[in-house]
Parts: C-alpha cells; structure tokens; sequence
C-alpha cells in the first residue's frame, strides 16, 4: 500500500511516497530556511505563505521521484498537529482535497508520533526496526520529551523540559551571538572547533529539597538557566581567562552542557523504566555530540533516524499514516489543526 505524507507543520515544505509503512520511494523537502535566516528565526506568516505556493508542485514532484501516477495513491496522511497553525492548514487543506478527489483514505497523525516513527523508516538495506517497547527521546525546537514507547501511538511521557525545548535553546543562543541560522546546526559544526572546557555553565538542580511543585523530576530538563547563562552571564561561568573567549568556544562549552542535561535525564528514565533501548527523533536527533555520546554508552541501545528523516518530512507522515490504516483508522475530512498537544504534557499528581 502506497500512501502520501504531507508535511507543513513549521518552516519545512515536504512530501514523501511510502510504500507499506516502512519503505521509502521517495521524500521531498523544500526548506524555507533563505528566506526565514535574516530574522534568525521561523515568522509564520511567511511560513504559511510559501507553504501555499510550494506544496502543488512538491506533493507532484514526490509522485514523480516514486514513479508512480496520481491513481496509485492507496491514502493521504497529513501532519494535523502539533506546530504553526497557519502552516497546518495549508497541508491539511491541500491532503483534504486530494482524498476527496480520489475518493481515499485521509489520516491527520501526530507530528512528534511521527518523529519518533522515523527510525523505522528505511530505503531498502537497512536492517529491521526495533521491538517494543522502548525509551523514546523526542528532541526539537519545540519539544524535548522522553518517553517510554508501547507502539507506534502508545507513548508515557517520563519526562519533560520545564521550561525551554532543547532546540529552542540552541536556537535562542545562536540568534544572540549571531552564530548563523538554523542555530542547532551553526552551534553543532563550530563545536567542533571550540574547547568545550572553556566555560563551565551551570547544570539544572531540579531536585532541590524546596523546589515548588517538585515531585519527582529525575526525568525531566530544564533550559532557561543554562540559555541565561550562555546569553547574559558568560563572563560569570568562563573556566580559562587568558585572550578573548572565541566564538567556538562558546558554541562547544554551551552544546555540552546542553547535551549532558539530556543524558542525565535521559539515564535516569533508564535507570527507572529498566528499558535499555533508546530511539530518538527530531531535529536535534542529528546533532553529532548527543549522536557519539550515547553511541558511548555501554548499557544501552541507541537507535537514530538517517539524518535526512532527522527534521521535519513527509515520509515519516506517511508511514506512521500506514500504521493507522492497518487498523482501519480514518480521519474525517472534518478533521481541523491543533497547534498543540496536551498529550506531551507530564501529568503532575
């Protein structure tokens, strides 16, 4: 069964042919980032517009790239939520109309559900995705979510950030010292120049004994000190003194500290969960630090999409959309965007 993926939740224009769940045709992805780089960040106005004039000519070119005709589309799936509402809206529009016309098959599917699909996707080699169950690590600019994953839509949030999405972070930093855009991006490649000891940014502390509301957060991440700190305190936390603090080093010293408040939630939600597999999605799923450290880790299992499903595509749209038609889900051309979903909210008791 062959099904459409349409994906328009943020900045990125995309459509995806995927055969029976798992086996990519093909994937386009026309990105917006030339015409979002000089505001140093996504204006969703300009996102939903470009959306409107890109997504004919993607949705045809990903049938092109497939070699397949309008006619052999078994279903749409459509990113329905969560992001941009403006963005949304145009790919579900665009989905809804091809449904009807065809007369198949419309599926509206999780965004992050999604992300954390992606693993599973393959373009013919690779070998069998994972078992469930499994931790999953939900990271991007909006989201920073650790899980543990029972299927493809049975997902326990462990834990969460309590403030900023790691993606955000990265992004934010970037922005202030005019680092380049995207900032995950820009941050990860002059990490790789820098000393990642040249400051000694601060580690969240959120099981302090008198930390408000603070049940059990050995699971969840915290951003918004560690962003202050990178923005507004540097010379507070600088480890070396003598010359100028590089750029690079700045980018190195806050991309650990970043990744190492990950790691320590995320072994925690090991520890606790006894899961020794982690599958990870989202943007900051391609960063090569988070890659190579857990890569390290001797205990566990880490599992990571090719890059090229890392961001936001139609082709894990398209094949968690498979998964819900195996199951005789269906959406109704009713269905409507949600900007956000309650359902990664951690559940405070």
């Amino acid at each position: 069964m062959k099904v459409l993926g349409i994906e328009t939740s943020c900045d990125e224009c995309s459509a995806a042919i995927v055969e029976d769940g798992r086996r990519v045709l093909s994937n386009v992805v026309a990105t917006q980032i030339p015409f979002h780089a000089p505001f140093n960040g996504v204006v969703p106005e300009i996102a939903s517009r470009k959306h409107t004039e890109w997504i004919y000519a993607v949705a045809k070119e990903a049938l092109d790239n497939a070699g397949i005709a309008v006619r052999d589309v078994d279903a749409v799936a459509v990113t329905g939520r969560p992001g941009l509402l403006g963005s949304l809206i145009v790919g579900l529009s665009f989905a809804k109309a091809f449904a009807w016309a065809r007369g198949i098959p419309l599926i509206a599917v999780d965004h992050m559900k999604a992300h954390l699909y992606a693993s599973r996707l393959s373009r013919g080699e690779e070998a069998d995705p994972v078992p469930y169950p499994f931790l999953g690590l939900l990271v991007s600019g909006g989201h920073t979510i650790i899980c543990r994953a029972d299927d493809f839509d049975d997902i326990t949030v462990l834990g969460t950030t309590i403030d900023d999405a790691v993606g955000e972070a990265f992004d934010k930093v970037a922005k202030h010292h005019g680092f380049g855009y995207p900032g995950g991006v820009a941050i990860d490649g002059m990490a790789k120049l820098g000393d990642d000891g040249a400051f000694r940014f601060p580690m969240p502390r959120l099981q302090e004994k008198g930390l408000r509301h603070n049940r059990d957060h050995r699971c969840d991440v915290s951003y918004s000190g560690l962003k202050n700190a990178a923005i507004n305190q540097l010379g507070q936390f600088r480890a070396k003194k003598e010359g100028e603090p590089r750029p690079e080093d700045i980018a190195a010293s806050f991309q650990k500290t970043a990744i190492d408040i990950l790691l320590r939630a995320l072994f925690n939600a090991a520890e606790d969960s006894g899961l020794s597999t982690v599958v990870a999605g989202g943007g900051v799923a391609a960063n090569s630090r988070l890659r190579e450290s857990l890569a390290a880790r001797q205990n566990l299992q880490s599992v990571f999409p090719p890059p090229e499903f890392c961001g936001d595509n139609g082709a894990m749209i398209a094949g968690i959309g498979y998964q819900y038609l195996k199951r005789n889900d269906r959406s109704p051309l009713s269905v409507t965007a949600s900007a956000r979903v309650d359902g990664f909210k951690k559940k405070v008791l």
